[in-house]
């Protein structure tokens, strides 16, 4: 009794929740109330209704434009009480509907001439996150190889840096990656002239660490660090990494983290399964890139130490900025790519979430992180926590602390709370690894028929491994370590040739009768280990009669009419060999 009064409560909680939620359907700005009459209602009824309505609520219906008259669509002054006041009287039986009459505005588009070339700024929805706020009051430090005030950075604020190369306090660029790092965060904007930044309104502080060469020392990049977070660094940008741990440097952002900073720094360019450092350190978000179709750029870092994902550009889409020709230190409006590229994106909303009001760290990645666009089947860690989404980011910031109802919004916006999310192959694909494990488990059933045995541990483990495997285990993520065991033993037997390197299609091979042949015959002999071949037997043909029928998708044999064949075909065969494997035995003893 007790156990169902406390779930009586929990789904009672739930639908309070559900029902007191208002989504972005029912939230919005409004002044006045549409009302349409229904065409069917005369004029003279409706003229009486309308004087009713100016009588009772002191306002004056009107038409809403010359073109409304044959759709019999008024509008009256009105807030959210006249609202539910009209909804609720005789007259909303004359209408089709009584709605709010909401105020849109136009998303602020920016007068810069080659603001066009600038995908990425659309990918990440920045415009109406602009409505909002440009980052007006948070400092920028751009950890590099210095900044060069181009023309098109010639409206944005600028505080003194420091040059720790040559040990100066101008930090010009003699590179051009820094001036092109420091335009995407905070480029000047609706200033007729070039592209536009992400923070326009933010305030950058140029920190040379890089030569002309593009390199420098860790002792100079943790300087920078403790520098930017000593003289009023909100937000720090470092577009640069490699390999070997630094305690100097760990050390460096750890204090600038303590000082309420925003560390942020690109995964690296190697293509390998981790982030480098300083990406990787804790209390930094390790931005990986994506190319114009929000895809893992080629050359991007993944696996531990990523975050969030950003544009980051590729050869179909570079990242354009104004910077300078190392050359000729003339200034270039010039495309790049990397993940140089994609992290002061993510510097840039931190400016704008931080101007917001959101001034702890650790609350500027979780808004990040909330906000971000999920990319399902990341079983590599690609994306971290998604596709870095400004609009969505500054909208949640705005609304103050995150609350249970910003992150119930956010599981409901991104599916969670949708059962089909988690039945059709969403977190962990359960219908369909639950029907595999009973189809296994049916199918012993059926050969038990036949062949009479007593149920063990290994026939039951064999079933499991050959149709389902751990598969809760698939999304398990611990920082820093591999995650393929994780995926390995989160597969079964057909899913294993696909399972280190992420795919979610069957490799033919694996998905086939080979494997299982192959432990029946190395397995016959021995009695206890022969009811885990044929249990494995048993659970592959489950997993490949699922597969056929719900996701055949099978490498290079596509998913069409030939891979179910292929399948179909192949879990007969395993059921024939776990068949004849007992054949002749009589029982199976435990």
């Amino acid at each position: 009794m007790k156990k169902f009064i406390l779930l009586c409560l929990f789904i009672g909680g739930l639908w309070f929740a559900l029902s007191s939620f208002q989504g972005l359907a029912a939230k919005g700005e409004y002044q006045s109330i549409v009302l349409d009459f229904r065409e069917n209602v005369p004029n003279t009824e409706i003229e009486a209704k309308l004087n009713a309505i100016a009588q009772q609520y002191k306002v004056k219906p009107r038409l809403n434009s010359e073109f409304s008259a044959a759709d019999n669509v008024y509008v009256v002054e009105g807030d959210r009480q006249t609202l539910t006041s009209l909804r609720n009287s005789k007259i909303a039986k004359s209408t089709e509907y009584i709605e709010p009459n909401y105020i849109y505005r136009a998303y602020e588009v920016p007068n810069d001439p080659q603001y066009g070339q600038q995908w990425n700024m659309r990918s990440i929805s920045i415009e109406s996150a602009w409505d909002e706020t440009k980052g007006s009051g948070v400092t920028v430090a751009v950890i590099d190889t210095g900044i060069s005030q181009v023309p098109d950075l010639k409206n944005t604020k600028f505080v003194e840096g420091y040059d720790f190369v040559n040990d100066k306090v101008a930090a010009d660029d003699d590179n051009g990656h820094g001036t092109h790092v420091a335009g995407t965060v905070a480029q000047s904007t609706n200033n007729n002239y070039g592209v536009a930044g992400v923070a326009y309104e933010a305030t950058l502080m140029p920190l040379k660490v890089l030569s002309a060469g593009g390199t420098g020392t860790t002792s100079d990049i943790a300087e920078a660090i403790r520098f930017a977070a000593d003289n009023g660094a909100g937000v720090i940008n470092m577009s640069l990494g490699g390999g070997g741990e630094s305690e100097m440097m760990k050390e460096a952002i750890a204090y600038a983290h303590q000082k309420g900073v925003v560390v942020v720094a690109a995964a690296g360019n190697a293509n390998s399964n981790a982030a480098e450092y300083p990406a990787r350190y804790p209390h930094v978000i390790g931005v990986s890139a994506i190319d114009s179709a929000g895809e893992k750029a080629p050359y991007s870092n993944f696996g531990a130490g990523i975050d969030l994902s950003a544009p980051g550009g590729s050869n179909s889409g570079k990242i354009v900025q104004e910077t300078i020709d190392p050359d000729t230190e003339e200034p270039v409006f010039a495309g790049f790519q990397g993940t140089s590229m994609a992290s002061p994106h993510v510097a840039g909303v931190a400016a704008l979430v931080k101007a917001a009001g959101i001034q702890d760290p650790d609350e500027v990645e979780s808004v990040l992180q909330k906000s971000a666009r999920v990319v399902q089947d990341d079983g590599l860690n690609y994306y971290g926590a998604g596709h870095l989404d400004a609009s969505a980011a500054v909208k949640l910031a705005v609304r103050g602390q995150i609350t249970f109802k910003d992150f119930f919004r956010w599981l409901r916006d991104n599916g969670y709370l949708n059962p089909r999310f988690w039945i059709d192959g969403g977190a962990v694909a359960l219908l369909p690894k639950v029907l595999m494990v009973l189809g296994s488990y049916l199918l012993a059933w059926f050969l038990r028929v036949y062949f009479p045995f007593t149920w063990s541990w290994s026939l039951s483990w064999g079933l499991v491994t050959g149709s389902s495997g751990l598969f809760f285990l698939k999304g398990f993520y611990i920082f820093d370590l591999p995650q393929w065991p994780f995926r390995l033993l989160g597969s079964s037997i057909p899913e294993l040739g696909s399972a280190i390197q992420g795919y979610s299609e069957l490799n033919p091979f694996f998905a086939s009768v080979v494997i299982p042949f192959v432990l029946i015959v190395l397995l016959l002999g021995n009695p206890s280990w022969k009811k885990f071949a044929v249990g494995t037997a048993l659970g592959v043909a489950s997993c490949l009669l699922i597969s056929a029928f719900i996701a055949p998708d099978l490498g290079w044999l596509g998913s069409g009419a030939i891979a179910r064949t292929f399948l179909i075909g192949n879990a007969l065969a395993c059921y024939g060999i776990a068949w004849l494997a007992m054949k002749g035995e009589g029982s199976l003893v435990s």
